[in-house]
């Protein structure tokens, strides 16, 4: 069990770090920073020499490669972090000097217990890609196929863990403060988020997330998977079908090679909704160095590493909720949050419609290059805020994912309409998957209200069981010793530790890197 101190000295590093880069000075002038957290941003950041505009990404980039998958999820949040923040983590690109080769071969042979040429008749010393947790080169194997071969850094997966251990400690303690903070649930987040990079730093995880996909998507016509090799894959080394195409980013080589603008970003916002909603699972980083366009026009996606997942009940609620949404009725969006139980029932429902209606109506009609997505999510997050909404971390993952879409899409088309591509899909995905009683759905709605709604007696019942609704079952938290309780046990004074965590700005990271992170 790593000790606290251990776990004060790391935050202490981290919280410099970011202070050189001005970092902490904004997170003390944000009004959602608790006053505990605002009065050790002041302490940590004394003496430090910081620029005039904070550079968030280089300070991720300088803390090590778990802070920067970090910061590239705290771009997903503007309501947490500001507009400004997310725009500069956006340039938060996730690549690092590469590894020598001579260590990259060794893990290789290592992992599979042969000579590297009993696999590969070429491979590429020089990496077309290196990232925080693996480098990709190219090669081809020993029966002439054209591959992408994945290999884990050396020594990433034991820098991740003892990370992630702090990176808990101080979301234990930052929710420990209350308000906020403990709305967010930074503990829920950073187990998430381990989750996730435990299914990154284990490749038979990722190769098998990349097969599912695909089986998903082998009826939609114009956007494929590269297929794996499994005799090449293991848990550190994944070989995969190289894919010689255009990036989707280069839009001027697009247009060279002739290819339709219009109906690639139509393609790639179907390919989304097709993942999300009918196959509820999806390919969770689709930004632009991830997709490519071939010859034939079929867009191909790369890097697996994380995907989201929805169940039945939540798509349903998804779809219904787009479809709300892009036809204007705020109150069947707003009664699908109180059904799944994201909203607590003291609130009203009526009012939680206006509030939709609020941010919905100045989006209806007009194309994406028209909105701000920015002021759009700053809209949606300041209503989570005034209704008490928990976070819903799967349904983060799957806002940040609609967002780098839109993104691309409007960089291919900027006079597509996001709204109207998606409506007519969600319409036949609700009609095909309730069946013949969707024509119904709404007279049902109104006349069996009394069945459909729960008792208030039945609801006090039900809340003192665990609930089954569109979220997910959280995953268990660590038991977490927080240093304030631990002395009162030993019948010491606290102040001890509080007075070394504030001397060394331990916990502003945990504040502002980890806690706030949702």
């Amino acid at each position: 069990m790593t000790r606290a101190s251990t776990h004060i000295f790391r935050l202490l590093k981290w919280g410099r770090t970011l202070a050189r880069h001005g970092v902490l000075r904004e997170i003390e002038r944000s009004p959602n920073t608790p006053p505990a957290v605002v009065r050790l941003t002041r302490i940590a950041r004394f003496g430090t020499v910081q620029p005039k505009e904070p550079d968030y990404a280089e300070a991720f980039r300088e803390i090590g490669p778990a802070a920067i998958k970090l910061g590239q999820t705290l771009a997903t949040r503007p309501d947490v972090v500001g507009e400004e923040a997310v725009q500069n983590l956006l340039s938060l690109q996730d690549s690092l000097p590469p590894v020598p080769f001579e260590l990259i071969k060794a893990q290789i042979e290592r992992s599979f217990e042969q000579p590297i040429e009993a696999l590969y008749s070429e491979i590429d010393p020089v990496p077309v890609g290196a990232a925080s947790i693996a480098q990709v080169h190219q090669a081809v194997t020993t029966d002439g196929r054209k591959v992408a071969v994945k290999v884990l850094r050396p020594g990433i997966r034991e820098k991740f863990a003892h990370d992630i251990t702090t990176y808990e400690w101080a979301a234990a303690h930052l929710e420990a403060l209350g308000g906020e903070a403990k709305r967010l649930r930074p503990r829920l987040t950073i187990a998430n988020f381990k989750r996730w990079t435990n299914r990154e730093l284990d490749l038979r995880r990722e190769a098998a997330s990349a097969s599912e996909l695909a089986d998903n998507m082998k009826g939609f016509h114009g956007y494929r998977i590269p297929a794996i090799d499994w005799d090449r894959t293991n848990g550190r080394v994944m070989t995969i079908e190289w894919v010689d195409g255009i990036k989707i980013s280069n839009i001027e080589a697009l247009k060279a090679a002739g290819h339709n603008m219009p109906e690639l970003a139509h393609r790639l916002v179907l390919a989304f909704l097709t993942q999300a909603i009918s196959g509820g699972y999806f390919h969770a980083d689709m930004h632009q160095g991830n997709l490519f366009v071939c010859d034939d026009g079929d867009i191909v996606a790369i890097d697996f590493g994380i995907m989201g997942r929805i169940n039945t009940r939540a798509r349903q609620w998804l779809a219904e909720i787009l479809y709300g949404l892009t036809t204007g009725n705020y109150r069947r969006v707003a009664e699908i949050h109180f059904e799944a139980q994201y909203v607590p029932s003291y609130h009203s429902v009526d009012e939680f419609a206006t509030a939709l209606r609020a941010v919905g109506e100045p989006m209806r009609g007009k194309p994406v290059s028209e909105l701000s997505v920015g002021q759009m999510l700053d809209g949606l997050f300041a209503i989570t805020r005034d209704f008490d909404m928990q976070t819903q971390p799967h349904l983060l993952l799957l806002q940040k994912t609609m967002v780098m879409v839109e993104g691309i899409a409007t960089q291919l088309d900027p006079d597509i309409n996001m709204w109207d591509v998606a409506a007519p899909f969600v319409r036949d995905w609700i009609r095909d998957e309730l069946g013949p009683e969707a024509a119904l759905a709404d007279r049902l709605r109104e006349d069996m209200k009394t069945l459909f709604g729960i008792p208030s007696l039945v609801r006090r019942v039900e809340e003192s069981y665990p609930k089954k609704g569109a979220a997910p079952e959280p995953p268990p938290l660590p038991d977490v010793e927080l240093i304030w309780d631990r002395s009162r046990k030993k019948g010491s004074s606290p102040w001890g530790y509080i007075a070394t965590a504030i001397g060394g700005g331990a916990l502003v990271w945990a504040g502002v890197a980890l806690g706030w992170l949702s």
